[in-house]
């Protein structure tokens, strides 16, 4: 096998394994790490494969302009972490300040190859079309497993699913009835279905691109496999039953409707309105067809709100957000519990208030949080006591309070920056002439879009969803820009 096909086949793997994060066989990783992504060994073995290709100068790596603004953001968080040295934390739990800041370290890289990966890959438009197809291999394993885990869930199978996910999972099934998939837990498969999955379906669909080999059938060819694939994806993430995730599914489908479905809901639109004018030439029957046809699509769209509703409020997880008392904040912030998250925002946010320009350094928001947490939740929130009696390290778990605490101003900046340059190459893309282009510029800011929202919940480095889609834009943009 040459090179070329072996790091084909290596890019492939490591999408296929993308849904993977918390992989059990990882002993370097250390125990108390949480994100271990399976894609990271096939994606080691690439990294070696392309960069012996890049010295026999068969594929030669493209520099695109948001990476070198993530080359400055990287150097910015390194130099923050130098100087948080000097800021001398107390040690948590044993923990020192340089234990959690290498280990924040390799946890940037870990990302950082993840994204340099994808945009060595895509170099040319058939490499695009090669990824998706098997991106969407690793969804519909997630589709087919998350279902058999949402049917054990609710048929008392919850020690058989336990025993299935521990051999691949630090972490079994989660203790009430959400579905995790292969993730480590439901928002992070959440997260997984918005940010890397959905932007190809919807991209797909909104341009007409068949990404996937259609379906013969009666000598016709027909396109199924999106759609359903799709479809798929939003019922595994009602399964999930995640905040989060539903909120930011709810978000790229309004941005998606905003900037892309403007023509399209004006159409639909005429075409429901037309129904109840007078049809020529047709006779009263033809008014009843027309006149019965958006009744019938009018009831079956109340029917899915309803039933998507229903299917909601029944998980008390969901309900207890508009059942609970609010006269109360702390109080109703742990009841819906969300006490916790808030209380780690706060308190990371002090690291920030501590050097707000450099920040404290990667990983050292960490050494603040506890001491800075609110007082209202030291007492009555079971998480809070919980993580301090099983020495539980906290994070900011929100990667802009994360950017901020750790890596200051100046980190914050940069790396938003390099989310905006991103975005603004997926526009300049929107009207190009090439249909895999103008696919590439609707997936690229309904993932930009996305991660925009998801980092409100979300803020380790090393998850794939952060890093893959944005890699194959830079690449692919980089690529046509430079070869124009």
């Amino acid at each position: 096998m040459n090179l070329q096909r072996l790091s084909r086949l290596l890019w492939a793997l490591t999408l296929v394994a993308l849904p993977v994060t918390s992989f059990k066989y990882m002993p370097f990783m250390g125990s108390g790490t949480i994100v271990r992504p399976l894609a990271l060994y096939p994606l080691v073995l690439l990294m070696a494969v392309l960069a012996l290709r890049q010295l026999r100068g068969e594929r030669i790596f493209r520099w695109p302009g948001a990476t070198t603004i993530l080359f400055m953001f990287g150097l910015s968080a390194l130099g923050a972490t130098l100087l948080g040295d000097l800021l001398a934390p107390i040690p948590l739990f044993g923990v020192e300040y340089w234990d959690r800041a290498l280990r924040a370290i390799i946890t940037l890289v870990i990302g950082v190859m993840f994204f340099l990966a994808a945009v060595w890959m895509h170099q040319e438009e058939e490499d695009l079309i090669f990824s998706v197809r098997w991106m969407m291999v690793g969804l519909a394993a997630s589709i087919v497993w998350g279902i058999i885990q949402f049917i054990g869930l609710n048929t008392e199978n919850r020690d058989l699913l336990n025993e299935i996910q521990q051999t691949f999972s630090i972490r079994g099934t989660v203790k009430n009835r959400r579905v995790s998939g292969f993730a480590y837990e439901p928002s992070w498969l959440a997260s997984q279905l918005v940010a890397i999955y959905m932007p190809w379906l919807i991209a797909a669909l909104m341009t007409g691109l068949a990404t996937l080999p259609k379906l013969a059938f009666k000598n016709r060819l027909w396109r199924i496999w999106e759609p359903i694939l799709l479809l798929g994806a939003i019922l595994l993430m009602f399964m999930t039953y995640s905040r989060s995730g539903l909120a930011t599914l709810a978000g790229i489908t309004a941005l998606t409707a905003l900037m892309f479905g403007r023509e399209n809901v004006q159409r639909a639109w005429g075409w429901f309105r037309a129904g109840f004018n007078r049809q020529p030439g047709g006779g009263p029957m033809a008014q009843i067809k027309a006149l019965g046809s958006r009744a019938l699509i009018l009831l079956t769209l109340m029917m899915i709100l309803a039933g998507a509703a229903a299917y909601l409020a029944d998980h008390e997880y969901i309900s207890r957000i508009w059942t609970t008392d609010t006269s109360d904040f702390w109080k109703y912030m742990t009841r819906i519990s969300f006490s916790p998250r808030l209380s780690y925002w706060i308190g990371a946010m002090a690291a920030f208030d501590e050097n707000p320009i450099t920040g404290v350094g990667l990983g050292a928001s960490s050494f603040r949080i506890y001491a800075n947490l609110p007082d209202q939740v030291l007492v009555g929130v079971p998480e809070i006591t919980q993580a301090l009696d099983q020495e539980f390290f906290p994070n900011p778990k929100n990667l802009y309070f994360r950017l901020l605490s750790e890596t200051g101003l100046i980190g914050f900046s940069l790396f938003m920056a390099f989310w905006l340059a991103l975005l603004a190459q997926a526009m300049s893309l929107l009207h190009s002439p090439k249909p895999v282009m103008r696919f590439l510029s609707v997936a690229g800011m309904i993932t930009i879009g996305g991660l925009f929202l998801q980092a409100v919940s979300l803020d380790s480095f090393a998850l794939p969803e952060f890093w893959v889609n944005i890699g194959m834009l830079a690449g692919l943009t980089g690529a046509a820009r430079q070869v124009s």
